[in-house]
């Protein structure tokens, strides 16, 4: 403190506080990282301003740039997937777009499983449709499938792991040595696998190559999901472990100026020293819960890469120790009407409607299936899907919520 004879202004109050001289002491550690907070970095002088370089983590330039609580949890989620190099985006859809945005130019080919994330889908063929950038499908269940719709100007081909909505595990480790064959043949096709459903925790993407072959080129990770685990997070990242690939993507980022909120940083890295228990958790009550859905007479199949049966279980079985918190149901057209589905949606209580999931509370989505897919034993069949999102509840409650909404089927 200092003393003072001669009252101050308000302006040089002003100035005394934003230029105070104190700095806390060094050596401050906690179980959590600190936040820090910047849209400004302030350089020493202007050979620190002129030296530093953004593209790296030695030092800091500006706060989209990063800060010490962002480098902090990219370094994590880098551990977590098996990669090397993490960017943030605002949401896992703003991560599935920088990559379309960094990667593709006009006349290049895009293919995408017919499983693929509904926006991802509908970002293809609107935005990068608009620039002049060609999209095809492949059934993921069939490496000869994607062999046959690969063409010479294919530069990107995404997987999906288990398929959205209808949780159909693909043979990853074949996929991958198509993807690689045509290269060799007909230049770079890179593979980016969207690894929110794995989460890090139930496979690792960047090792599923056969014999001599690497895995996947890159992820996008939802961290709105299980990293987050509380439902009140946005963010996605994209995990490399090439650095000419990162570099590429990390251009685009700046340019786009792509950011996230710190507090939603700081929330990120207090969700994943549990998210290993957590997963584990909605595996196993979504593992009951499919089962029991199996001797349910209302319901015509279940659809569960863990269950015997359901599409890709074998695949499922080679690669994974784990298979989520999520469970779909197809009830036959023939017997319920959608209106008869609704009612057994509107009936649970436990489980609320809303998309997303990864959170504590469990929810239901249900989706008609005409037109859904285009191949396989779902393709062109009439009938209404329902998804679970299995929460942190008690198992036995969430059966029997289910079991007193089937009531409503009668």
């Amino acid at each position: 403190m200092t003393s003072r004879t001669q009252p101050r202004s308000l302006s040089e109050a002003a100035t005394e506080l934003i230029h105070h001289p104190y700095e806390a002491p060094g050596g401050f550690q906690s179980v959590q990282p600190g936040v820090f907070k910047a849209s400004t970095v302030v350089f020493e002088d202007t050979a620190a301003l002129r030296s530093r370089e953004w593209k790296d983590k030695t030092g800091y330039t500006y706060g989209l740039h990063g800060t010490p609580t962002t480098f902090v949890l990219e370094e994590r989620l880098a551990t977590l997937e098996g990669g090397r190099q993490v960017l943030l985006a605002p949401s896992g859809l703003a991560a599935i777009a920088l990559v379309g945005q960094s990667l593709l130019k006009a006349g290049d080919h895009l293919l995408l499983p017919d499983n693929v994330y509904g926006p991802s889908r509908d970002f293809a063929r609107h935005e990068l449709a608009q620039w002049g950038i060609a999209t095809g499908f492949y059934d993921p269940m069939d490496p000869a499938s994607l062999a046959a719709a690969l063409t010479p100007d294919t530069r990107l081909v995404w997987l999906e792991a288990a398929g959205s909505v209808t949780l159909e595990f693909p043979d990853l480790a074949g996929l991958l040595g198509v993807i690689r064959r045509h290269s060799a043949q007909h230049g770079e096709v890179l593979a980016a696998l969207d690894n929110t459903w794995g989460a890090g925790l139930a496979f690792n993407p960047f090792d599923l190559g056969a014999q001599g072959e690497h895995g996947v080129d890159l992820t996008v990770h939802a961290l709105t999901k299980y990293p987050s685990g509380g439902g009140d997070v946005l963010m996605g990242a994209v995990v490399t472990r090439d650095e000419a690939l990162h570099l590429r993507l990390k251009l685009t980022h700046m340019r786009l100026g792509l950011g996230v909120g710190l507090n939603d940083v700081e929330l990120v890295l207090r969700g994943l020293p549990s998210m290993a228990l957590r997963y584990a958790a909605h595996d196993a009550s979504t593992r009951q819960i499919a089962a029991w859905l199996q001797g349910r007479p209302e319901v015509a199949q279940v659809l569960h890469p863990a269950l015997p049966g359901s599409p890709g279980h074998a695949h499922w079985q080679a690669s994974c120790s784990g298979a989520a918190g999520l469970v779909s149901m197809v009830f036959d057209g023939a017997r319920f009407t959608s209106a008869q589905v609704d009612a057994f949606v509107d009936a649970l209580r436990l489980f609320k409607i809303g998309y997303s999931w990864g959170g504590p509370l469990s929810l239901v989505m249900p989706y008609g299936l005409q037109g859904m897919r285009r191949f396989g034993p779902l393709a062109g069949q009439p009938g209404t899907l329902v998804r679970l999102a299995v929460g942190l509840e008690d198992t036995g409650a969430l059966l029997a919520d289910l079991g007193q909404a089937f009531e409503a089927l009668v």
